[in-house]
């Protein structure tokens, strides 16, 4: 009767086929070859979760050269008719609006006892090998996982979503429309805020605000580099680059009129303005920095503080083309140019549009 099923299978008389294998599976249900024709009508009818599990257990359990074969045959087309409908459904997303534009995917965090399960999701939606997939998923901090068009980002950002993977996507374009001010010295604090700023175009101004506007408190450190003279191993001497010293940033966000505040302690006027600091002219930079961001604690304890932004830029910092497009809005001195401070500013946009 194998033989009957295999010309109509040659005949592709799937209805014949799938009563033959009826009777088959009640008297042979184990055979390879009953199980082999099983997954190719399962395969024919369009059911391929179906047909790559009667496959992968032929391929484990079976010893017959031409079934693992024609299994292997059979997975191969598989996954052939899944990356052609996934570059289908990429071309057409790609295709709809502004969904060309350039953008990023982030992965959220994870707790470890949900990796197991998410890893093997992750890979069987990125198509990588599960190892790996396990490594690429944060536990802690975001994780900048890929840039490119917004619209095959957001079709893989959903199925993410929809196997409980934490992540968004957002576009370079919604960073570059976040205003930027300067923040030099706070000249009132109450009722409302106000501060003396310098907007994009480096013009100075003021900025008045209610405390409750203001939803994150964004914090972290940029290196400083310099270069050095020293000896190598042969105790020759060379020059290099190295970290000397980090600059500290603090950006408050307003998304109620998108945009950010920015100060940092070499920029901010310790001495100008409200006299939030005693005696700032004798304090080091470091301690007028630490009582100011203390100040500026006690009066936004609504506000949410993101300090990860060195595990964030780990997995940024490569991404030199998709950095290019946004203008960091940080006023350090840099000799040469460095991607640390397009990736802040990438950071602390991302979770203003969020």
């Amino acid at each position: 009767m194998i033989e009957q099923v295999a010309i109509a299978f040659e005949h592709k008389d799937y209805q014949t086929a799938a009563k033959l294998l009826k009777q088959l599976l009640v008297e042979s249900p184990e055979h390879p070859w009953v199980q082999f024709y099983l997954g190719r009508l399962h395969e024919v009818s369009g059911k391929r979760q179906d047909a790559e599990k009667v496959y992968r257990q032929l391929l484990r359990d079976t010893r017959n050269s031409r079934i693992v074969t024609l299994a292997r045959e059979g997975l191969r087309r598989l996954q052939e008719i899944e990356l052609d409908e996934r570059q289908r459904a990429i071309s057409q997303a790609t295709a709809e609006g502004n969904n060309s534009e350039l953008g990023v995917l982030v992965l959220e965090p994870l707790s470890n006892e949900l990796k197991t399960e998410a890893s093997r999701k992750f890979a069987q939606i990125m198509q990588l090998d599960p190892y790996t997939a396990r490594l690429l998923l944060p536990s802690r901090g975001w994780r900048l996982y890929r840039s490119g068009q917004v619209g095959e980002l957001k079709f893989y950002g959903k199925q993410l979503q929809q196997a409980a993977i934490p992540c968004f996507w957002a576009t370079i374009a919604q960073i570059q429309q976040i205003q930027v001010y300067q923040v030099k010295y706070f000249q009132e604090s109450t009722p409302k805020a106000t501060v003396v700023c310098r907007n994009e175009t480096n013009q100075l101004g003021s900025l008045t605000f209610d405390w409750s506007e203001v939803t994150a408190r964004v914090v972290g450190l940029l290196p400083i580099f310099e270069e050095v003279v020293d000896r190598d191993v042969r105790g020759k001497l060379e020059r290099k680059t190295q970290t000397q010293d980090y600059a500290q940033f603090c950006d408050l966000h307003i998304p109620g009129r998108r945009c950010i505040l920015r100060l940092y302690d070499n920029g901010y006027e310790f001495q100008q303005g409200l006299k939030i600091i005693p005696q700032a002219s004798q304090n080091t930079i470091r301690i007028n920095w630490n009582t100011l961001s203390s100040w500026i604690h006690q009066q936004l304890p609504q506000a949410q503080i993101w300090s990860d932004f060195t595990s964030f830029a780990d997995t940024t910092l490569d991404q030199t083309e998709m950095l290019g497009h946004i203008k960091p809005y940080i006023n350090l001195f840099r000799k040469e140019q460095t991607n640390w401070d397009s990736a802040f500013h990438l950071y602390s946009g991302l979770i203003l549009v969020k």
